[in-house]
C-alpha cells in the first residue's frame, strides 16, 4: 500500500520527485543587501527592501548548537498526542548562508557534538484523518569521512 505524503507547509522545502532529486530548503536572498533568510520572506529584515529572490539553500551544514526537549510542551499551544518522546533541536550552520533552527533526528544528545556534519532529511510530522502522512524537514548526522558529509 502506498502512503500519500505531503509537506507540512508549502514553499518550505523542495519536494523530491525521485530518489535522486535533492531535498533543499527554500529561502530568499535580498537583492539589495544580500541577506539570506529562511523561510523565504518577501521583505528584508535588515534593510526593508521588497526586492528579494527565491534561493535554494545548502542541504549540508554543521551543528552549531543544540538542546533537548525532555518534557511534553504545555497545551496550548501544543496540541500533539499525550504520549511524548524526548527529542533534540538545534541550529545548523549552512556554509556561507545562515543558521537554520530545526529538529534533529538523533534524540540522544550523547551522540551529537558541536561542529558535527549534518544533512537535510524529511521526517514524519503527523498523519491526517485520511491517512496522508504529513512530513517536515530535520537534520540528521552525516556519515563522517564519506562523500555524504561534503557540502555541494
Amino acid at each position: 500500500m502506498t502512503t500519500t505524503r505531503c509537506p507540512v507547509a508549502e514553499d518550505l522545502f523542495t519536494w523530491p520527485a525521485g530518489p535522486d532529486d535533492p531535498l533543499r530548503l527554500i529561502g530568499s536572498e535580498c537583492a539589495d543587501c544580500g541577506l539570506v533568510s529562511f523561510p523565504a520572506a518577501p521583505d528584508c529584515v535588515r534593510c526593508a527592501s521588497t526586492d528579494s529572490k527565491r534561493r535554494l539553500l545548502a542541504d549540508r551544514g554543521t551543528l552549531w548548537t543544540y538542546t533537548t526537549q525532555n518534557f511534553r510542551p504545555p497545551s496550548p499551544p501544543y496540541d500533539g498526542p499525550e504520549s511524548f518522546e524526548p527529542y533534540t533541536v538545534g541550529y545548523v550552520e549552512l556554509p556561507g548562508e545562515l543558521l537554520v533552527e530545526a529538529r534533529l533526528t538523533e534524540p540522544d544528545p550523547g551522540k551529537l557534538r558541536i561542529g558535527q556534519p549534518m544533512r537535510l532529511t524529511l521526517v514524519p510530522y503527523t498523519v491526517q484523518d485520511d491517512g496522508t502522512e504529513v512530513v517536515t524537514f530535520a537534520f540528521a548526522p552525516a556519515q563522517e569521512g564519506t562523500a555524504e558529509e561534503e557540502t555541494p
